[in-house]
């Protein structure tokens, strides 16, 4: 089987799963657990931020991170395909009990001056304007990076209108492959970050929320209310320290891969747009002959996954467990349709 449905369905290597056997472990809602304490630090430390929680999911992180900058009745600014909208359950009005002012962002990602125009001003009518949550890479616009530029534009908004200022880094690392650039760049920048280490990475669960001591104190407050605190989880945080110490660079591979296929699919007759693929995901309109379901299902024919995310579109995700021989195989069964 050959899964490029996401970056999520990697497994283990043998390496990861030794280091996980290995982990020294605690009770971590005690603070004992020593693999997860070493791996906050040294994601809080690569970032150059105060500290880190660590926690089941990048939805959990988000959430918290959401909860922690807000009070009910605030209101979020985020573009329409962010994550946190789309795809974590309603968690911003269930949990926070925020609404949110969605902006329609180029290929997902929102520019500072869109960010002006949708802070509310002081009317008792009107939802206080209090974060700002940016994706990077989006998602929805199919890997597509920011700017750094602009996010320190969009920084300088949020500092002169007294808004806080988080990042969905659920595939940072790559966008700092792409863009060559840093993680400590982005802990300069924002009051919160989420990394995600279960996505390119390639650990089975588990990301990081980092920010300042007091934001962390008070996040992992609402972790234990979320049900998110753990005990000898050491185990499954060792896959994310050997994760950050053996798989950014190779991430690099995935985004050539990304390349090599979306260059034969701009070739084929059943292929319309194809969005710029900047990093590890492919999203490509399907038309004429085929709709993006039928397509799926052909591809599923040759033990080939994807995924349609409308009914036009479909998205392919690289990720370390497809190997060249994989793409090689992905690329005959697209010829042979």
């Amino acid at each position: 089987m050959i899964d490029f449905r996401s970056d999520t369905v990697t497994k283990p290597s043998q390496g990861m799963i030794q280091a996980m056997m290995a982990a020294p472990v605690g009770d971590d809602v005690f603070g004992e657990d020593p693999t997860i304490n070493l791996l906050e630090e040294t994601a809080a430390d690569m970032f150059g931020m105060e500290a880190g929680v660590f926690c089941p999911s990048g939805t959990m992180t988000n959430q918290i991170a959401i909860k922690v900058h807000t009070q009910a009745g605030d209101e979020v600014i985020c573009d329409k395909m962010s994550h946190v909208y789309l795809y974590e359950g309603g968690g911003i009005a269930f949990n926070s009990g925020c609404s949110v002012r969605l902006i329609d962002g180029e290929r997902a990602r929102i520019t500072a001056a869109q960010v002006i125009q949708s802070i509310n001003q002081e009317d008792v009518h009107k939802p206080i304007s209090t974060l700002v949550s940016v994706e990077n890479t989006a998602n929805r616009g199919g890997g597509a990076c920011y700017n750094f530029n602009e996010l320190e534009k969009i920084k300088n908004v949020c500092t002169e209108n007294n808004l806080k200022f988080h990042l969905d880094g659920a595939r940072i690392w790559n966008a700092l492959i792409a863009k060559n650039e840093t993680p400590k760049q982005y802990g300069a920048l924002f009051n919160s970050i989420s990394i995600c280490l279960s996505k390119g990475l390639g650990t089975p669960v588990g990301s990081v929320l980092l920010g300042d001591k007091d934001f962390i104190k008070k996040a992992r407050r609402w972790r234990k209310v979320f049900g998110g605190g753990m005990r000898q989880a050491g185990f499954i945080a060792a896959a994310g320290l050997y994760a950050l110490e053996n798989n950014i660079n190779r991430l690099a591979q995935d985004h050539e891969h990304a390349q090599i296929i979306a260059g034969v699919l701009k070739e084929k007759d059943f292929v319309g747009d194809i969005l710029p693929v900047e990093t590890n995901i492919i999203i490509f309109e399907i038309k004429s002959r085929l709709s993006a379901n039928e397509f799926v299902e052909k591809m599923k024919a040759n033990n080939i996954w994807m995924f349609a995310v409308s009914p036009t579109q479909v998205r392919m995700v690289l990720h370390l467990d497809i190997t060249a021989s994989m793409v090689a195989e992905t690329i005959d069964a697209i010829n042979r349709l």
